[in-house]
């Protein structure tokens, strides 16, 4: 029942733009799927779908691997151009502070780009704890952070 649950959600966001997990729930439900809202929004999580923008200045689900090329790196940079303060490094970590509140955001930014040199982030409210390999890498990541903020 799940798996076809699944596929159903996903041919129903390849053939519509969907907003909402409510829509989806309705739409199932019109197929004769029991499904509640909560369900559907594990099912989102599970097939990894995202949101982006969409048509008439709202957001869309899509799979994914279907998200523009180009569009986390984007969005990397408009996290970095708003809410990035500072940086410092030592050895092999990164130190990046954010003004209040928006460290979670931009270590989630960071972690979407999937650069092979970050092995990972971790975020306090307005500092982020970025961790390089090889440490040799460290200048060329803090350089890609700055290009960022210009």
């Amino acid at each position: 029942m799940k798996n076809r649950r699944q596929s159903f959600i996903k041919e129903i966001i390849l053939q519509k733009e969907i907003e909402t997990q409510e829509e989806i729930t309705s739409i199932l439900q019109d197929k004769g799927i029991k499904v509640t809202q909560a369900t559907v929004s594990r099912d989102i999580k599970e097939l990894g779908l995202i949101k982006i923008p969409g048509n008439n200045n709202n957001y869309k689900y899509v799979l994914g691997a279907e998200q523009p090329v180009g569009h986390n790196s984007q969005r990397l940079q408009r996290l970095f151009k708003d809410y990035v303060t500072k940086m410092d490094y030592s050895e092999n970590l990164i130190i990046i502070n954010t003004v209040p509140g928006g460290a979670p955001s931009v270590a989630s930014g960071i972690d979407s780009v999937d650069w092979k040199e970050i092995i990972g982030t971790v975020a306090g409210d307005d500092t982020i704890l970025v961790i390089v390999k090889p440490k040799e890498a460290v200048n060329t990541v803090l350089c890609n952070f700055r290009g960022l903020m210009e």
